[in-house]
């Protein structure tokens, strides 16, 4: 058995360059067929990405992002896991503009509310359980601020969606108001979470609006933002 095992070592040797050869040619192969594929993925990108400018574009002038404009730039490197390319997302907010880098160019509300827009388009494939927006208020008010709250309960629809919000228009559009408020002793600060009732979230919307909350004006619009929203929910 042992001069077997040995005879069969031998051969194995003894054929070590046809079997490099052989593997150098299947690695070729291989090669080949993923700058194919590469390729193919790279075709199905631009398609996608401009289905996507599309579909995200329309979300952003129903939030008040009219000359908005969107594009992807993709260039090729090297292969990897995900293919050759490099996707950077380019935006241009002000009629004239040429798109540039999101990151250099969006404010806090755009960059919310562009966030918010993209993960409606993503919704029907987009595993993401739960969205949290923190802020996304920021730098928005008025028509604007009412209609991020009508895609945020849109999200909603499809999925559980947090958010952190100072402004009524929001707010109102929620199914569940959550009060968060700090307190501190002589020692430390808590922080103290308190569900809302109907009559809750209208004292709490007055008072995010006028500040005080107790003003018959406040109240009333207050009254009025919650009876709106639940009668486009039925």
């Amino acid at each position: 058995n042992h001069l077997e095992e040995c005879l069969q070592d031998i051969l194995h040797y003894e054929d070590l360059d046809g079997i490099i050869e052989d593997l150098m040619e299947s690695r070729r192969e291989i090669g080949e067929g993923v700058k194919r594929q590469a390729k193919e993925l790279s075709e199905l990108r631009k398609q996608a990405a401009e289905r996507l400018v599309e579909a995200v574009s329309d979300e952003l002038r129903f939030l008040d992002m009219p000359n908005v404009r969107l594009a992807f730039d993709i260039k090729q490197d090297k292969i990897g896991i995900n293919g050759m390319d490099i996707v950077e997302m380019l935006i241009s907010v002000n009629k004239g503009e040429e798109p540039k880098p999101i990151n250099k160019v969006a404010s806090g509300g755009e960059l919310s509310r562009i966030m918010l827009a993209i993960k409606n388009v993503l919704a029907e494939t987009d595993s993401i359980p739960t969205m949290i927006f923190d802020e996304i208020d920021t730098g928005i008010s008025g028509r604007a601020a009412q209609k991020v709250g009508i895609k945020l309960s849109e999200a909603a629809q499809k999925r559980q969606t947090l958010c952190v919000t100072h402004l009524a228009q929001i707010a109102a559009m929620a199914d569940t108001h959550i009060l968060i408020e700090k307190t501190s002793d002589d020692k430390r600060t808590y922080s103290n979470v308190k569900p809302l009732d109907f009559e809750g979230r209208k004292h709490e919307l007055a008072r995010i609006i006028d500040g005080d909350g107790q003003s018959e004006t406040a109240l009333a619009s207050a009254e009025e933002m919650l009876k709106r929203r639940q009668e486009a929910g039925r």
